[in-house]
């Protein structure tokens, strides 16, 4: 059965190269799809001056990163399937895909399954936690027709 996913997409960004709301939502049900029935999640898309202040905020890291997640704080009782929040920096996936040598539409796709996994509890300070989101990542990917978003490519 698949995963009842509902996205919030919130666009602060002046790129011109994102994704369909569809593709979002088809790559976080992806991602939820075996862990739970229902879920909601907001995504927001920024530039780099945003990312940046967000990633000094919560992470004390100078510039922006690619994705932060934010995972909801809610109480139990309150049985909701608010997930959390996204914010992936247009303009660092957009520069990764390119300096990795892959397609946009996959690096967009990996940030999406990957911070979802992050909302999910999925961590990857430890080296044993990182193999297990990483396989589970590649699984997912693959799932979705792209290729290991881990494998070293050269450029052609």
């Amino acid at each position: 059965m698949t995963a009842q996913v509902h996205i919030d997409i919130q666009v602060a960004s002046n790129s011109k190269l994102l994704p369909e709301p569809s593709d979002f939502e088809n790559w976080a049900t992806a991602a939820v799809d075996s862990h739970q029935n229902e879920a909601e999640i907001s995504i927001r898309i920024v530039d780099i001056e945003e990312g940046a202040e967000l990633n000094f905020q919560w992470r004390q890291k100078e510039g922006p990163t690619n994705v932060l997640s934010f995972p909801s704080d809610l109480p139990e009782e309150l049985n909701l399937p608010l997930l959390g929040d996204l914010v992936i920096c247009a303009p660092v996936v957009e520069k990764e895909a390119e300096e990795q040598y892959k397609t946009l539409t996959s690096h967009w796709a990996h940030m999406t399954v990957h911070g979802t996994l992050h909302l999910l509890g999925y961590d990857h300070i430890q080296d044993d936690e990182a193999d297990e989101m990483e396989a589970l990542e590649t699984s997912i990917m693959q799932t979705l027709g792209f290729d290991d978003p881990y494998q070293v490519r050269e450029e052609n």
